[in-house]
């Protein structure tokens, strides 16, 4: 018979404490092995629920925007009849007054009104236009150029009466843009009539607005389109020949920049030119703005860095304010730097030798520029508190005073001598006036007015001197007044030398040189 175990007895061995040691460290890879994946899957899961989200939200943007573009669609649709109606009815009024005006009996005088204010000024502009005489308007523009202003409030209103104001415009100005036409009647170079296209161009863009949209829609035909641009690429063409954007004058690229955004022909090709172009053009008032309609608002501040860097820092500020980047361009260190400048520039202008109150004049001259522009920019953007205006104005008023007491002569006699002989001039404007005395300093023989008349002496006949002396063709004969000059009939008609300074009967001599010099 088989033997029983003992219950004492131990089987098998019990496990060690290095096997529970391992397990532990199994159950704690397992463990962080099992949060880690946890963790990565819970980020997945939050990285889908944001971009599904941000997919959410952009999906209603797009629909907002698509609802508000079909709204402005439809609104634009359905202001096309009223626009065209509104259009057609403006024409058929330019014309039936037109046709009116030509047919008044006294035609030729209502064409030709006095301008003699501005209500005269505008209807003489009316005349030009509802005749569509595009040639005469031009000239009779270029002609008052001191009257810009009142032609920037009447001009508008004037084109108002053509038939067909962009046609009247392109035609006028098709005198010197893109080029002078070879038959002009204007002598005045086409950089020097550029003021005139650009008030032109301006004055176009209220009349091309749609009359229901405003701005949101400029009422250009294809044909007036398709010209304008053929106009445009002929002006960009010609930049070769005239030796690149540099040699360009600043009046020909502002009314060629003007033609773009009258007619809406801005090219996105063509925005690195444009940029080239205003850079170039900076310190015309009018170019950030024009920047702005030319599509070139992203490219702002490397313009303005270009400028910066170009030592333009006061066209900088106007740039920085106009696109509203004056937070990442402070207008205070650059409007510092500016000034600073135009001392340096002064100071270098001071250092010619060769005439140097003339390089006086032009330093001063730089300097007063400089203050005076710097003062209208702290004026303008109201930054008195950040840059106080006081030594500026200081400064100022010390150099008008030094600009004054340059221009006063420094010796009174220096400009009153007579270059050619040493003697004195006579006195000022003695020429001029009846009761002015002139001078009996001595003059040479060769400046009597008729060295074939017989010299005459002084008798008791003639009491006092001759009422007129001439002097040739050198100066204008002198007078004496009326009280001192004898009425003899042969006093008028004779011509007399000037005796010497040491003859007995004009001891006045000296006196006279003590009372003008």
């Amino acid at each position: 018979m088989g033997s029983s175990p003992d219950p004492g007895e131990v089987s098998d061995p019990l496990p060690s404490f290095d096997d529970f040691q391992r397990q532990t460290s199994l159950m704690t890879s397992c463990t962080l092995l099992w949060k880690e994946l946890s963790d990565h899957l819970s980020s997945l899961e939050q990285d889908l629920m944001n971009k599904s989200d941000a997919l959410q939200a952009k999906l209603q943007t797009l629909n907002t925007e698509t609802q508000l573009s079909l709204k402005a669609l439809d609104s634009r649709e359905a202001s096309i009849s009223k626009s065209i109606s509104i259009t057609f009815r403006k024409l058929d009024d330019n014309a039936k007054m037109a046709m009116a005006s030509a047919l008044l009996p006294g035609h030729a005088n209502t064409d030709d009104p006095e301008v003699d204010d501005s209500q005269g000024l505008l209807m003489k502009l009316k005349s030009f236009c509802r005749r569509m005489a595009a040639k005469d308007l031009w000239i009779f523009v270029t002609s008052r150029k001191k009257e810009l202003e009142s032609f920037r409030l009447e001009l508008p209103k004037a084109l108002a009466e053509c038939v067909d104001p962009p046609r009247f415009v392109l035609e006028a100005i098709s005198e010197v843009f893109p080029f002078a036409a070879p038959n002009t009647t204007t002598t005045n170079n086409c950089s020097d009539l550029g003021w005139a296209c650009v008030l032109f161009l301006e004055s176009l863009i209220p009349l091309m607005m749609d009359p229901v949209l405003g701005k949101e829609r400029m009422l250009v035909t294809p044909s007036i389109k398709l010209k304008a641009e053929e106009i445009a690429e002929t002006w960009k063409k010609s930049l070769g020949e005239r030796g690149g954007i540099e040699n360009v004058k600043t009046p020909d690229v502002h009314s060629f920049l003007q033609h773009l955004v009258t007619f809406g022909i801005v090219k996105q090709e063509d925005l690195n030119l444009y940029k080239k172009l205003v850079v170039a053009s900076a310190w015309r008032k009018q170019m950030p703005k024009l920047a702005l309609s030319l599509g070139l608002r992203d490219k702002m501040p490397d313009m303005i860095e270009e400028l910066i860097g170009k030592g333009q820092q006061l066209d900088a500020v106007h740039f920085a304010y106009e696109v509203g980047l004056a937070d990442k361009f402070p207008p205070v260190p650059l409007l510092k730097a500016f000034l600073k400048d135009s001392r340096m520039a002064a100071t270098s202008i001071l250092a010619d030798t060769n005439n140097s109150g003339r390089a006086a004049h032009m330093a001063a001259k730089k300097e007063l520029s400089g203050i005076r522009a710097v003062l209208k920019c702290i004026e303008d953007y109201r930054l008195e508190a950040e840059f106080p205006p006081e030594n500026l104005k200081k400064r100022l008023e010390q150099l008008e005073k030094e600009k004054i007491e340059r221009r006063k002569p420094s010796s009174p006699t220096a400009k009153r001598t007579r270059g050619s002989t040493g003697g004195p001039m006579p006195p000022a404007k003695a020429g001029r006036s009846t009761n002015a005395y002139v001078s009996s300093f001595p003059s040479p023989p060769p400046y009597i007015s008729s060295p074939s008349h017989t010299q005459y002496s002084v008798s008791p006949a003639y009491p006092a001197a001759p009422a007129i002396y001439g002097h040739g063709g050198m100066s204008p004969p002198y007078a004496y007044s009326h009280e001192a000059a004898p009425r003899h009939p042969q006093a008028l008609v004779r011509s007399y030398p000037i005796p010497h300074l040491n003859f007995p009967a004009y001891g006045m001599a000296h006196a006279f040189q003590q009372a003008y010099y």
